[in-house]
């Protein structure tokens, strides 16, 4: 794999704004951040995509927000009412938590009806939709296949965690998603991504996007590492 360029791997990191405790000042600060980044999009509270919104309009940076965050046990039908309002709002990226308990008990049909819901009223309008496992609360079993439903449905990413669990990505468990997703399907690491060296071998494995907080701290250092600081 060549050398990337700064622009590239900013462009993998989706900056996470999702702690419960940021403010709306808090909030503008981070979008400004990923603005003057140039990161691929703000992965923000729901009630704060219109702020993004407005705040990256002509940036480039897209905007994201979770959907049946952060246990995946809403209702199906106020998963895709959140996923319409998101994207009313400005949206054009979801990241949605499977239901757990489901996928736990082994209720593949819930599960699948559950994602192809969401995918289908987000992709009618236009906007992709990353699928959160959970990977810390699952067996491989269930996540190869969540891999099989996800590339079946037609979702645009998998994701590791919400980064709310006892542990977040690894990378046994990225090179079992890659391995056992399809080739449309992309992989998004979450929740534990916090250093130049961690990214890059994710990007290794063929991850494509990471959901990370210390986005300007790995940035800076890529910044050096790469002989532009």
């Amino acid at each position: 794999m060549p050398n990337p360029t700064l622009a590239e791997l900013a462009q993998m990191f989706d900056h996470s704004l999702l702690q419960p405790q940021l403010t709306d000042a808090d909030l503008e600060r981070g979008c400004r951040l990923a603005a003057e980044y140039a990161v691929a999009s703000v992965c923000i509270k729901p009630y704060a995509v219109t702020l993004a919104w407005g705040l990256l309009a002509g940036t480039g940076v897209r905007v994201s927000t979770t959907i049946g965050f952060p246990h995946g046990g809403h209702l199906t039908r106020v998963k895709v009412f959140e996923a319409l309002a998101a994207i009313d709002d400005g949206a054009v990226e979801l990241d949605m938590v499977v239901n757990i308990g489901k996928v736990l008990t082994g209720d593949w049909g819930y599960v699948t009806a559950d994602v192809a819901a969401v995918v289908e009223a987000a992709h009618d309008r236009g906007a992709k939709v990353k699928v959160i496992f959970e990977n810390a609360l699952l067996k491989d079993e269930h996540k190869k296949e969540l891999c099989r439903i996800c590339g079946e449905v037609g979702a645009d990413w998998v994701k590791t965690s919400t980064g709310y669990a006892e542990s977040g990505a690894t990378i046994e468990d990225l090179k079992l998603m890659r391995e056992f997703s399809p080739p449309h399907v992309q992989v998004k690491a979450a929740g534990g991504v916090r250093s130049y060296d961690t990214l890059m071998a994710v990007r290794a494995i063929g991850v494509t996007r990471v959901g990370a907080t210390a986005t300007k701290a790995i940035l800076d250092d890529a910044k050096t590492r790469l002989g532009l600081a």
